[in-house]
Order: structure tokens, then C-alpha cells, then sequence
């Protein structure tokens, strides 16, 4: 019953999920089709008018979920990495993180648990900035020329 139950939970939030990314594709599309509607009715207006906003707010809204989602990332992805070096026996940094947090959140006792949540997630997304900062030059300054030497190398013509 329980694996059931799981089964489809899982597949309504995908559903759910891709559901929403389809909206936000076609929202532009949606947009277009209302602005050229009839305009001689009240209800023609007011699809136009909806129909114009769409499109002028795609490209605002578009960017401010660019940045919402990089920021999610990083902060996951600081987590992540956090979680997993104390997984190999590297505790400092997140018992730093989990200190901080613990400080924080005695001095505003009547809201420790979320002062305390708020902290860790934000010294995460220190961290998986500071990761990436660290990762990007090496990625391309590193791997991507050996990369490329070795696709070179591979897929020389035979002669």
C-alpha cells in the first residue's frame, strides 16, 4: 500500500511539475493569441489587455526565475556537498555551519527553529558559491582544454 501510495504521489508531482514548465513555456504563446482576440466586447478588452501584460511580463518574470532557480541551486548544491564531505569524515565545515546556526538561533529564542533553518541555508549557499567560484576556473582553465586534447586525440583521421 505504501509503495503504491508513493508510486502516485511521485507521478502526480511530476505531472505537476512539468505541468507548470509547460505553462510558463506557453504562457507567451497564450499571451499573443489574447492580444489579437476581438477587443469590441468587454470581455475582448479585457483578454487583449490580459493577453499584452502576458507578453510584456514573460521576459521580467522569465529572468527573475532564472535567478531564483541559480540561487536554489547553488544553495542545494551547497548542502549537498556539505552533507557529503561529513560523509567521508570532513565534519568541520558543517559543524561550523550547524554552530553558527545554533548561535543564531539563541539569541532570538521565540523564533529559534526558523532563525536556525534561515542560517544553515544561507551559510549552504555560502558555500556552494564558494565551491563554484572555486570549480569554474579549474573546469575551464583544466578540464576543458584536456578535454578537448583528448577529443583531438580520438577522433584524429586515420591516414
Amino acid at each position: 500500500m505504501q509503495a503504491l501510495v508513493l508510486a502516485f504521489v511521485g507521478i502526480g508531482i511530476t505531472v505537476a511539475v512539468y505541468g507548470v514548465v509547460a505553462l510558463i513555456v506557453k504562457a507567451d504563446d497564450v499571451g499573443v493569441t489574447l492580444a489579437k482576440s476581438d477587443g469590441r466586447s468587454v470581455v475582448g478588452g479585457l483578454s487583449r489587455a490580459f493577453g499584452r501584460a502576458l507578453v510584456l511580463g514573460m521576459p521580467g518574470f522569465l529572468t527573475f526565475l532564472g535567478a531564483a532557480g541559480t540561487a536554489a541551486m547553488i544553495w542545494v548544491g551547497g548542502g549537498i556537498i556539505v552533507h557529503g564531505l561529513e560523509a567521508y569524515g570532513v565534519h568541520s565545515i558543517g559543524l561550523a555551519i550547524n554552530s553558527a546556526a545554533e548561535a543564531a538561533a539563541h539569541l532570538l529564542p521565540s523564533a529559534s527553529e526558523p532563525v536556525k533553518w534561515t542560517v544553515m541555508a544561507f551559510l549552504s549557499g555560502i558555500a556552494g558559491l564558494l565551491i563554484g567560484a572555486v570549480s569554474i576556473p579549474i573546469v575551464g582553465f583544466v578540464f576543458a582544454p584536456a578535454w578537448k586534447l583528448v577529443k583531438g586525440i580520438l577522433l584524429k583521421p586515420q591516414g
